[in-house]
């Protein structure tokens, strides 16, 4: 049955659900059910914990949610493993200009009522977070106390078992950061990558807000290609060329990278990298961009065609 909480959708929205379950022995079909009934055109399943940071289909979902679209669950649970998370999740939504509604929780991003709640959630989150801050340090302050050392015994006697388990629990971290993450980096390597070189997809990345070093995003990404996440295309070796093509390769990736860009707004992001013009000098005429890109044509790269005005 619908929820008295989701309101009709618009005909230009998308009501995508998402349906989760924690073992392969459980079926999303009773889910499934509710989320078609509820007017969601697309579903997608996952099986997994609830507690686990990688969730590859959720990742993917968000990385394809368009503005004007709507996340639908039938429970909050079904989607996070906690308020914080739950949070996080609505927000990145939210700078995609999309919504979220659960069918059995008074949630609906896109109704002020629905905000309210969420803003209630905030509130507790963030008392939650405070909690176990305290209890954590009573915990510790009471340890010590009893003259015991704080930490894992197992790792301070460099137990193998224990060693391994920690070293798990890095390594799902790490995966579980990355997907999360993915959605503001991925895109450009993956339109970048490999007929660019791995330095200039780093400055194109920083230069967005974002702090990578080449071997930092190298390795990232071929953690996401090992969890079947990214293509392993991404990781050949970038063509060889002569020094002079660098700046080329460079004006190519800053458009592929941002197609909405105008040859004036290139030629302001180079000047902001400090990059030197082909004759050396420090200020870009957009006839200088236009000549590169159209150089990057000629070898076949596939760039889109900037606009020339500002």
């Amino acid at each position: 049955m619908a929820s008295p909480y989701l309101s009709p959708s618009r005909p230009t929205r998308r009501l995508i659900g998402y349906a989760r379950v924690s073992t392969e022995e459980q079926a999303t079909d009773a889910q499934v059910d509710e989320l078609r009934a509820a007017g969601c055109q697309i579903i997608h399943q996952e099986h997994g914990s609830g507690a686990s940071r990688a969730r590859p289909v959720l990742a993917k979902l968000m990385r394809d949610i368009g503005a004007g679209d709507v996340l639908v669950v039938v429970r909050l649970d079904r989607l996070a493993r906690s308020v914080s998370h739950l949070l996080a999740v609505i927000e990145d939504l939210e700078t995609r200009q999309a919504h979220f509604r659960s069918l059995r929780d008074p949630i609906d991003t896109s109704t002020p009522q629905g905000m309210f709640s969420l803003q209630v959630l905030g509130a507790v989150a963030q008392l939650e977070r405070a909690l176990i801050a305290e209890r954590t340090k009573a915990g510790m302050k009471a340890a010590k106390a009893r003259g015991n050392l704080a930490g894992n015994p197992g790792l301070r006697a460099r137990r193998p078992e224990a060693i391994r388990a920690a070293s798990e629990a890095r390594q799902q971290v790490y995966v579980g950061d990355l997907i999360a993450s993915a959605s503001a980096w991925l895109p450009i390597v993956r339109r970048m990558r490999p007929q660019h070189s791995w330095d200039d997809v780093v400055r194109v990345l920083n230069h967005r807000g974002q702090n990578w070093t080449i071997e930092k995003l190298r390795r990232a990404v071929h953690r996401l290609v090992q969890e079947r996440l990214a293509e392993a295309e991404l990781l050949r070796r970038a063509p060889r060329r002569p020094p002079e093509d660098r700046l080329m390769t460079l004006v190519a990736g800053i458009a592929i990278a941002d197609p909405d860009l105008s040859l004036r707004d290139i030629a302001a992001q180079l000047e902001r990298m400090r990059e030197r013009t082909p004759r050396g000098g420090r200020q870009w005429a957009a006839s200088s961009v236009r000549s590169l890109l159209d150089q990057a044509r000629r070898l076949g790269l596939v760039v889109p065609q900037p606009q020339n005005d500002v």
